[in-house]
């Protein structure tokens, strides 16, 4: 089983009525996203985190059952949910602007962890603002730290930075996450933001060479670039026709991790010998279901039944 750790919450996403702006509500957030990704694509999935009692909270935790997500490690709460007001401007990335002040997701502390994980354990999932809003922040730091060298870790910071605050102490952190985990996947758009002016790929590699056995940086259209200790692999994107982008990104995280463990490399050894192709076969599925997710309004990724109908350029 995958254990995906981190927040949900809702996405408000703008919509057109009666030639009115209006949002609709969708279960979101980094880490329910690429759970509901990973169950829809038929792998064993767990989720580890804190919903609200509130209606949302009940939206969300229905949402991750239906799609086959272990929530024996979800726990409840009384405070409200996280609200993720999206902003879609035409060719660049979604903005978000979080309501989330006391809320459930953030509220998940290290007394609050589990002291071990069952054997079907195999792999760990951390990321986004789950790493950036305390107290969360130290429990899923403290899950990730005691996991290490027991468990596969994966790490995607999918960076808000409205949320992490001053840039060079959160990137000291980051740093301090890249050396634990096995596998990172982060965006060329991260890239930027946190080592402006430096190449995507140079900063790819700076983290490799910090112990990660796999490095993945997705680039939106234009593809996605697997680097290994041995081997660098490229992958071009695909042409759809876009909805918009919300949960792409978890949705390519999802497909990989998925791809990974159908291959049977989802382990510490596997991910260091990958071959490029089995890596290049990976990084193609998950750019599929990126692009797929793209087509559709809000992060709805595809299910496994899809992928093996869909047909994407």
């Amino acid at each position: 089983m995958i254990l995906v750790c981190g927040e949900a919450l809702i996405d408000l996403v703008p919509v057109s009525a009666c030639d009115e702006p209006a949002y609709v509500a969708r279960a979101g957030g980094s880490g329910l996203n690429v759970a509901m990704g990973l169950g829809r694509l038929g792998v064993p999935v767990g989720f580890l985190g804190r919903v609200s009692t509130d209606h949302f909270g009940r939206m969300l935790r229905s949402r991750l059952e239906a799609d086959g997500v272990d929530c024996r490690f979800v726990q409840e709460g009384d405070e409200p949910t996280t609200l993720a007001v999206v902003h879609l401007g035409a060719g660049t990335e979604p903005e978000f602007a979080f309501y989330g002040e006391g809320t459930a997701d953030r509220m998940f502390r290290v007394e609050d962890l589990p002291a071990d994980f069952p054997d079907e354990v195999t792999a760990l999932h951390l990321g986004s603002i789950s790493l950036a809003r305390e107290p969360g922040a130290s429990a899923f730091e403290a899950v990730m730290r005691r996991e290490h060298g027991r468990r596969v870790l994966s790490l995607d910071p999918n960076v808000r930075p409205s949320l992490v605050g001053e840039r060079s102490a959160y990137l000291a952190r980051l740093e301090g996450w890249v050396s634990v985990a096995d596998v990172v996947k982060v965006s060329r758009a991260d890239l930027a933001w946190l080592y402006p002016g430096t190449a995507p790929e140079a900063a790819a590699e700076s983290w490799l060479a910090r112990g990660p056995g796999l490095v993945v940086v997705t680039k939106g259209h234009d593809g996605s670039i697997g680097l290994t200790a041995g081997d660098r692999v490229e992958v071009r994107g695909m042409s759809v026709d876009v909805s918009d982008t919300v949960g792409a990104g978890d949705a390519f995280t999802s497909a990989l991790l998925a791809s990974l463990h159908a291959s049977g490399r989802l382990d510490r050894a596997g991910l260091r010998a990958i071959p490029p192709d089995a890596l290049r076969e990976c990084l193609a599925f998950a750019n599929r279901v990126a692009a797929i997710t793209c087509t559709r309004a809000g992060a709805q990724p595809p299910t496994r039944t899809e992928m093996d109908t869909a047909s994407v350029a």
